[in-house]
């Protein structure tokens, strides 16, 4: 059986998000955490009218909520709070349309150096060992980096990643 190869990359990425979903349930679990139930009401008293909150987990650009939804996560934000695959985010989606994101369970993370690549297609990624990991434009504009620099990037502990959120620069030296 021949599957398309795109088919294949979003049927492993959807694999990928369950798995990660089931990480939260399991240390949601683990936690012991009984009053997960409770505040979640209070939270729901608390809102507007017409407001709603959306858990979900990041995913390295969206996030991808428990109703089943995928939510685009502002790149600033992603990048200022170093979001990493994984993490647990609450989403404020306000009577205005607006949307209000806070993280409310990192995952661990490990730190990983690397350089800084440029592919085909213009897009950034910090290439660590035999692995290069996407990275958001916005982090990279931000720290002006720029190819061949070296990243200090943040990866989940636990399961595999697609993404990294960079943690810093460290600019190659300009050689005259």
């Amino acid at each position: 059986m021949d599957i398309d190869p795109q088919v294949l990359a979003l049927l492993k990425q959807r694999l990928d998000e369950a798995e990660r979903n089931i990480q939260y349930v399991r240390q949601t679990l683990e936690s012991g955490d009984e009053g997960i139930a409770t505040r979640s009401a209070v939270e729901v008293t608390e809102l507007a009218p017409g407001e709603r909150i959306v858990e979900g987990v990041f995913d390295g650009q969206n996030m991808q909520g428990t109703d089943g939804e995928a939510y685009p996560v502002p790149p600033n934000y992603a990048s200022k709070s170093k979001l990493v695959e994984g993490d647990v985010l609450k989403l404020t989606i306000g009577v205005d349309g607006s949307f209000v994101y806070k993280q409310i369970r990192p995952v661990e993370r490990e730190r990983h150096v690397g350089r800084l690549v440029v592919d085909e297609q213009g897009n950034f990624g910090v290439m660590v060992a035999d692995t290069t990991y996407k990275v958001l434009l916005a982090s990279v504009t931000f720290y002006r980096a720029e190819q061949g620099d070296e990243v200090t990037i943040l990866l989940p502990k636990h399961g595999q990643a697609e993404w990294g959120a960079v943690e810093h620069v460290i600019h190659a030296a300009v050689v005259s």
